[in-house]
């Protein structure tokens, strides 16, 4: 099989981000924050734009870069951003804001996202996005799938973690448990699955209507 790494550099390179885009992945870097690539941002804001979303929420706010993406696709959008970090929304808000955000569009909630999300009310979100704690995401998906409505869409980035959910030699925790939930999920008729290998691989799940 040849290989695909010219392909992927390509559609990284071909995509275009908003100077906002760009300004907050530039401080996430900078901050030691591992941001969605800009390709699969650009996936992001097409899949929120195909599902004309209307009420958003993603695990893992970091400095704004993926819920921008999300907004761009959606702008209509009621955005819940979820973080444990405070001084990351005070960065993420200033972003936000930036962008022409009025604040009363994007939520962000400084917790655990194990605390906050048995709070959030069932069946109320078109979209789920989880970008957080790798070691958490099944429980993560759990919530997210209790969460999203009939038809609506769960977006997991970092689905192939670094290449290693495809090298069979790698058996460290977190790539069994991606390689596992993506077995599990592919075998389930409640839901639609693909996994895109853009960026560091994104995991799209449509629950049945």
């Amino acid at each position: 099989m040849p290989s695909k790494d010219l392909s992927w550099k390509y559609v990284e390179d071909q995509t275009v981000e908003s100077d906002g885009i760009a300004a907050a992945r530039a401080q996430s870097l900078e901050l030691g924050i591992e941001p969605v690539s800009p390709a699969t941002g650009a996936q992001l804001a097409v899949i929120a734009a195909a599902l004309q979303a209307e009420s958003i929420i993603e695990i893992g706010t970091g400095t704004g870069v993926s819920g921008l993406w999300l907004l761009q696709g959606a702008p209509d959008a009621q955005l819940t951003s979820i973080d444990l970090e405070a001084d990351h929304h005070d960065v993420a808000r200033r972003h936000f804001a930036e962008a022409g955000f009025a604040p009363s569009r994007v939520r962000l909630i400084t917790g655990r996202a194990l605390d906050v999300l048995p709070r959030m009310n069932e069946a109320s979100y078109d979209l789920v996005l989880i970008d957080a704690d790798a070691s958490s995401v099944a429980v993560y998906l759990e919530h997210a799938l209790r969460l999203v409505r009939p038809g609506g869409a769960v977006l997991v980035p970092h689905a192939l973690w670094r290449d290693s959910v495809a090298d069979p030699a790698r058996r460290d925790g977190v790539t069994a448990e991606l390689r596992g939930l993506l077995a599990e999920l592919s075998e389930s008729p409640a839901v639609h699955v693909a996994l895109s290998p853009v960026g560091d691989g994104l995991l799209q799940i449509v629950t049945a209507r």
